[in-house]
């Protein structure tokens, strides 16, 4: 069964989400590390838990949910998993990102391991996700979802009582209200909610609660 470490990494406060299971293998969902403690962290509870880093998964390109990736890349060899389309011409690359944010365009890409595909099971150890389409935010965004653990890793599409942006690169209120829909809203009531930011929720929460949801 899938155990779950949160971080809430950088200035915009990005949750940065480990999964590992019995077979001490993991998988790091959006890291978000922007500073040397903050990597000091994240590096600590592997090695105290005795972890093995399998995978590097994204679930969209913006700054601060991969600006931890040259991190990983240098720490553990492992290179980003995500949507072709995030990688396009769209979404600028992250030195560009990180100067419209005001940082110092230094920050490091990575290039992609693996182009992650619609319902793609991604597997580690003895665990595997679903990855779900979900476009709104940006213009391929991902959601990783676990039936066995009813857990779903929303990314910043669906937070509580809350939902993504769309003024940046690639964003679409209408798309992004279909993506909830269609993809997270039709889990299971009791899917446990992991979003890009904020607390955890549920889906039967959101279905009951989120004003952007009134009437979808």
């Amino acid at each position: 069964m899938i155990q779950v470490k949160q971080f809430t990494f950088n200035v915009f406060s990005e949750n940065t989400y480990l999964l590992y299971d019995e077979t001490r293998e993991a998988a790091v969902i959006d890291c978000g590390c922007m500073r040397q403690h903050e990597e000091k962290e994240f590096s600590a509870f592997i090695a105290d838990n005795h972890l093995t880093l399998k995978r590097l998964l994204c679930t969209h390109y913006h700054f601060d949910h991969v600006v931890g990736n040259s991190f990983i890349f240098g720490k553990y060899g492992l290179k980003p998993e995500i949507h072709r389309n995030e990688r396009g011409d769209t979404v600028p690359t992250l030195a560009m990102q990180a100067e419209a944010f005001g940082f110092a365009a230094t920050v490091e890409d990575v290039d992609t391991e693996h182009y992650i595909e619609d319902n793609e099971e991604l597997l580690f150890g003895a665990s595997a996700l679903q990855a779900l389409l979900v476009p709104g935010h940006s213009p391929a965004s991902l959601a990783f979802y676990c039936k066995a653990s009813k857990t779903v890793f929303s990314g910043d599409t669906l937070f509580q009582s809350s939902i993504g942006r769309t003024d940046l690169w690639g964003g679409n209120y209408a798309r992004l209200i279909t993506s909830i829909r269609d993809r997270l809203l039709t889990l299971p009531d009791a899917v446990k909610v992991y979003p890009g930011h904020g607390p955890a929720t549920s889906i039967s929460f959101e279905k009951r609660n989120n004003p952007y949801l009134t009437g979808v």
